[in-house]
């Protein structure tokens, strides 16, 4: 892979939806627009920092929220034991700061695609574990802090999140290559 493939088609949520549908697509509009960010870059472009001393990076980014969707619905909503895929204890903003440091994948676009495939499987996995639960009222079969969590407060905080890192998408790539939009 030369370049960061092109990005799923974004699709609007709709303006009159119900509470679930809603979150729903408003999530998948996020996880879209942040691979919309990264499309068309090659692997140089994806790890290039915003400025010194920050090591945000769009590489950074999308390892990071793919921490993010592993933690959230795999730990939170079904309580499995899912190790971390990019940090550790002795590296605790490892899905940042070890962009670069390919050591198992010397060749960045092999890692940036690894990487890539590791998002789009934990974005389904996240779909297939929300799925089976009928209420945004269910709460998960593990806990955040001791407490367990609602599915809503789930798909809301994903929302946020995926939001806040998107707006860190945007002057990220317009830094790396002018592109600015949505």
């Amino acid at each position: 892979m030369t370049e960061f493939p092109p990005a799923p088609d974004r699709v609007d949520p709709p303006y009159r939806d119900g509470e679930r549908a809603a979150v729903e697509a408003w999530l998948e509009f996020h996880r879209a627009t942040l691979l919309a960010k990264c499309a068309g870059l090659t692997p140089e472009q994806l790890g290039e920092r915003s400025v010194p001393p920050s090591s945000l990076s769009l590489r950074g980014l999308l390892r990071h929220m793919t921490e993010v969707e592993r933690s959230w619905f795999r730990r939170v909503v079904a309580g499995e034991q899912a190790p971390p895929l990019y940090y550790g204890p002795d590296d605790e903003d490892g899905d940042f700061d070890a962009v670069g440091r390919d050591t198992d994948h010397p060749d960045r676009a092999t890692a940036v695609a690894r990487e890539l495939a590791a998002f789009t499987a934990e974005c389904e996995v996240s779909r297939s574990l929300a799925g089976v639960h009928d209420s945004l009222d269910d709460v998960g079969a593990g806990l955040r802090h001791g407490q367990q969590v609602s599915l809503r407060w789930v798909f809301l905080h994903m929302i946020e999140e995926y939001a806040r890192h998107n707006g860190h998408a945007d002057l990220l790539r317009e830094r790396i290559d002018g592109v600015t939009g949505d």
